[in-house]
């Protein structure tokens, strides 16, 4: 009786199709909790994560990571997944969301939703987020956790020895002349979050963004410590508005891993604080702004808490900062 010897080839094949797998399914070392100051109580409280066992997979293992180089940062993955969230069954998802992530749907403005896109971006009762009246004061312009830097050129951002590049960031180098020695305040923005954003200061902008092409990979925490470059890695879009107290502040919307897309709600050049800029879809985001140097005193407990490393809580319309 005649054996059959072995293909070498399929052999080969199989021993490293047997170490992916391996590699794939071996535990990711356990990651140091999300840790915030919840402004309102002053305490410290820990982030429950979203899609975290995900996260920590793609950043953390080695195929995870080969499959957000590939798969995962790309647009065509991000869209598919939009899409999925616009159909009627995906409503089914939003009550165990809602539970999940104890998010307050009574200020809602509507209570039934067509499909989870709809919940998320659902718009809230005007009462539910008042606007810091004083005309010297700087309005957040979105729900979220908040990091905040008097002088982007002196501060670390997310990670000790890492210094946030505003040319990189803008793709702009006259631009970002004007903000080098500026300062620069990060909302960070998960699902569980309210996903619209809105106008900081009075003012005149143009009428559309300008856009910058990019990858999609995470904001979380998780994600920038292990890859900070990613607020100029991924798609963003910004524009700047011209504030007869703050002088020319930029807003950027920055995109993100399920980020569907940008939607920019607004219309006319002349804006006012508190005024609904636009949404993002289905995902993570984030919406950063960009003052020139000396133009605003940063709130002490946003600057403090940052300086410690831990976000602070912030809803949209309440002070962040006022004119110096």
């Amino acid at each position: 009786m005649k054996f059959k010897k072995p293909n070498k080839k399929w052999t080969i094949i199989w021993f490293i199709l047997a170490l992916i797998f391996l590699l794939a399914v071996f535990p990711v070392p356990a990651q140091k909790p999300i840790k915030y100051i919840d402004r309102e109580t002053g305490q410290v409280q820990i982030e429950n994560v979203y899609g975290e066992k995900w996260l920590d997979w793609l950043y953390h293992n080695p195929v995870g990571e080969a499959t957000l180089w590939t798969i995962a940062k790309r647009k065509i993955v991000t869209s598919l997944y939009g899409d999925q969230m616009e159909k009627p069954a995906s409503a089914d998802k939003i009550v165990p969301f809602i539970e999940e992530y104890d998010v307050d749907i009574t200020i809602a403005q509507k209570q039934n939703f067509k499909s989870f896109n709809d919940f998320f971006i659902r718009q809230l009762k005007l009462e539910a987020r008042p606007i810091v009246s004083d005309s010297l004061a700087v309005a957040s312009p979105a729900d979220g956790k908040i990091l905040a830097y008097e002088n982007v050129s002196n501060s670390d951002f997310y990670i000790k020895g890492f210094r946030f590049n505003v040319n990189s960031f803008l793709d702009n180098t006259e631009l970002a002349q004007k903000y080098k020695d500026g300062s620069m305040i990060v909302f960070r923005l998960a699902p569980p979050d309210y996903h619209r954003y809105h106008f900081p200061v009075s003012g005149t902008t143009s009428s559309s963004n300008l856009k910058i092409d990019g990858d999609y990979y995470s904001v979380n925490p998780l994600a920038l410590r292990k890859k900070a470059e990613i607020f100029w890695l991924n798609k963003r879009e910004y524009g700047i508005i011209k504030s007869p107290i703050f002088g020319d502040v930029v807003m950027v919307e920055v995109g993100a891993t399920m980020v569907g897309s940008m939607v920019q709600t607004y219309s006319g050049t002349t804006v006012k604080k508190g005024q609904e800029k636009g949404y993002f879809k289905f995902g993570g985001s984030t919406v950063v702004l960009l003052f020139e140097k000396d133009q605003i005193k940063i709130d002490a407990d946003l600057l403090t808490n940052t300086a410690n490393g831990l976000e602070t809580t912030i809803k949209m319309g309440e002070q962040i900062a006022v004119k110096k």
